[in-house]
């Protein structure tokens, strides 16, 4: 490749970046890095492409910050290598922070996972009796879509009418306007 050919392909991954085209501009980094493994441009797009399609606005921020700084400093490539690596460490220690004692509260709180719950109706047979059974004494811990389908779900066909639209009415500011969700209204009506 000519010098002319890595720049247009630079420009390229630039254009494909600034259109907030990821994916794209990932793979068009990760092509010029290919060819020209030690060029420090190619590899803080990779870094950035790779981040913006996780979080568009810091990926943004960097790659505006880096444009500003590339021209000025020699080390521009390490000072954004720097903040990447701190944004990162940063991402794993707060979701340390935040899901581990989640899972804790989850797994030794007053409440069972609906994973357990569904283990207890089979040993016992019945769905509403353990409902019954555990109702007023433990709470039934639903953490994904899912989860909470199948439960409505079962406590309507179960004959929980009223508590299966109390769930339904409370999770509306969850799920918005999930269709899905906002079809377990018929569900619980005996729509189908």
């Amino acid at each position: 490749m000519s010098k002319i050919s890595q720049n247009l392909l630079l420009e390229r991954a630039e254009h494909e970046f600034l259109k907030g085209d990821y994916a794209n501009a990932l793979r068009s980094y990760g092509l010029i890095l290919k060819d020209y493994p030690s060029l420090d441009e190619a590899r803080i797009g990779v870094f950035l492409s790779d981040l913006g399609v996780e979080s568009e606005e810091e990926a943004q921020a960097l790659f505006d910050y880096y444009q500003v700084i590339k021209g000025e400093k020699e080390n521009a490539a390490d000072i954004i290598d720097g903040l990447i690596e701190n944004l990162d460490s940063s991402k794993h220690k707060l979701q340390e922070l935040l899901i581990t004692p989640w899972e804790e509260q989850i797994e030794y709180g007053d409440g069972i996972r609906y994973s357990d719950f569904l283990a207890l109706v089979k040993s016992r047979g019945s769905f509403k009796k353990t409902f019954e059974d555990i109702m007023f004494s433990t709470k039934v811990v639903i953490t994904n879509k899912d989860e909470f389908i199948d439960f409505v779900t079962q406590l309507s066909h179960e004959g929980f009418d009223e508590m299966a639209l109390g769930y339904l009415d409370a999770s509306v500011s969850l799920f918005g306007n999930d269709q899905d969700i906002l079809a377990l209204y018929h569900v619980v009506r005996g729509v189908q």
